[in-house]
């Protein structure tokens, strides 16, 4: 009996040890003893897209592999034609390879050990996105009726296409060697998608608004008397800015019509330092490609003072910085509505007030919408107040507010409350949105509905996505740090690949 237990005990080691010699694991000290031939293959092997077209590679390396060899097919499971092939040393890892735009590539990798026979292939795939050969625009580039664009220069590319108008440009072997070429014939203020293509290759895309064409308009310089021009300006004009300094001419404008101020370049804005009291006979208010200056100025940016109906307000690609003691906007007057207040593609800086920053404490907005804009340093009591002052009349009659952040960096707030919100119907959206250094609540009112969030980061801001006192918290909101170039000096440039993989905040920061 004791012999078979013996016997028995001798053949449950024996296939334990084929067992253990049969997978492709690490236990390097068995199978090194019964003489093994062949190098282990990797294990825990990803593959994630960087940057449109380059892939990321990374697996559980073990030691004393001399290097790994990893292939690459395009759109070949079978890897019949090798596209690339590169070595990488542990050291290495992860590692990043530049591969082309929108293919599927398979990727399979091997470990290599002189001594030993190669390790079998671990295979994973990758599909690219679209490919960025298009390089920055350049200032001065787009003008009203023609826009430069700019690529890698000899890179193989045969033409570019633009839309709206179907515009076909072909690419010559001058702009091929210097990645240069001009595109004529664009309408003026359009916004234009630009496709640089290999035959049928998309090799990048670049979107640009075209600039402003006079025509109807009329031409300020910094000679005149700007607020003169204002006041005689008709219904409805369009004043167009040269560069320059117009701070000299400073005061509040009371505006009685509709009437657009803008900079005659995106890239080289005028310096203003005026604020506008909005009243009952204005309809539309614009502030495009301005540099707003509150030094010394008293009241908000733009205050609407009367209980009219009001269309749209707009700030767009604006600076906007210091003003000491003011909100940025302030609809003062009970029962007025306005359908929209939007700020676009703007940065705004050092905006300090014991009020809210965005105040319709008293009136209706239908449609508050902040997207694609950049909040440095600024303080107040409520980042957006939307309340229910205007109760008696507006609040509570089916009427509902809409309030919107997105794509936008929220950097050293201090705040009570994101959305201060207390009018009877509102919905409310923060999305894509990066903060970073506050201590704000996204809202702890009763009457502020739970807003709908996506794909936010808050560092350095503990409260908005916890679950503190009465708050209304993101709670799927992530923690990474955005590693800012130098937020000190105001370039908020994201590093961390996390984030800009996810877009996370203003896009003139994802680089």
């Amino acid at each position: 009996m004791k012999i078979k237990n013996i016997l028995k005990g001798l053949m449950a080691l024996l296939l334990l040890t084929f067992s253990t010699i049969g997978c492709e694991g690490y236990n390097e000290a068995l199978l090194d003893d019964l003489g093994n031939t062949r190098e282990f293959s990797p294990i825990g092997l990803t593959a994630v897209v960087r940057n449109q077209t380059f892939v990321e590679l990374n697996w559980t390396t073990k030691e004393n592999v001399d290097h790994y060899v990893v292939e690459f097919s395009e759109d070949d499971p079978n890897f019949t034609t090798i596209y690339k092939t590169v070595e990488v040393l542990a050291s290495q890892l992860p590692v990043r390879v530049q591969l082309e735009g929108e293919v599927l590539y398979s990727i399979r990798v091997k470990a290599v050990t002189p001594g030993l026979e190669d390790s079998k292939w671990v295979v994973t795939q990758a599909n690219t996105l679209s490919e960025q050969i298009f390089l920055p625009v350049v200032p001065g580039d787009i003008q009203a009726k023609q826009a430069t664009l700019r690529w890698t220069p000899n890179s193989t590319v045969t033409h570019i296409f633009l839309n709206p108008g179907s515009i076909s440009h072909l690419i010559t072997a001058e702009e091929k060697a210097t990645g240069v070429a001009t595109i004529t014939g664009l309408s003026a203020e359009t916004p234009y998608t630009a496709t640089l293509y290999n035959a049928t290759k998309k090799r990048g895309v670049q979107e640009f608004t075209t600039g402003i064409d006079i025509g109807t308009g009329i031409l300020v310089t910094p000679t005149d008397d700007l607020l003169k021009m204002i006041a005689d300006a008709a219904s409805g004009a369009v004043l167009v800015l040269e560069a320059g300094d117009y701070t000299s001419q400073t005061g509040l404008v009371k505006l009685t019509k509709s009437i657009t101020l803008r900079g005659l370049r995106t890239y080289d804005k005028p310096k203003v330092k005026i604020n506008f009291d909005l009243g009952s006979t204005v309809a539309n208010f614009s502030l495009i490609d301005m540099d707003m200056t509150g030094g010394g100025l008293s009241g908000a940016l733009i205050t609407t003072t009367s209980n009219a109906q009001y269309n749209d307000l707009l700030i767009s690609n604006c600076n906007i910085h210091d003003f000491a003691s003011n909100p940025l906007f302030y609809a003062s007057v009970a029962a007025a509505k306005i359908k929209s207040f939007t700020l676009e593609n703007s940065i705004v800086k050092n905006v300090v007030t014991s009020a809210d920053l965005i105040d319709f404490r008293a009136s209706y907005g239908e449609n508050i919408v902040l997207k694609n804009s950049t909040f440095d340093t600024c303080s107040a009591r409520d980042f957006i107040r939307e309340d229910n002052g205007a109760a008696a009349t507006l609040s509570g009659t089916g009427l509902t507010t809409n309030v919107s952040i997105d794509k936008c960096t929220l950097y050293n707030l201090t705040a009570t409350r994101i959305f201060y919100v207390r009018f009877a119907s509102n919905e409310l959206a923060s999305t894509n949105t990066l903060f970073v250094g506050t201590n704000a609540v996204y809202g702890n009112q009763s009457a502020t509905d739970v807003p709908s969030f996506t794909n936010n980061n808050y560092f350095t801001a503990p409260n908005l996505n916890a679950g503190v006192a009465a708050n209304k918290p993101d709670t799927a909101g992530t923690t990474l740090d955005p590693q800012f170039v130098n937020a000190a000096t105001g370039d908020f440039t994201i590093k961390n690949q996390a984030l800009l993989d996810r877009k996370v905040g203003d896009p003139r920061w994802i680089k």
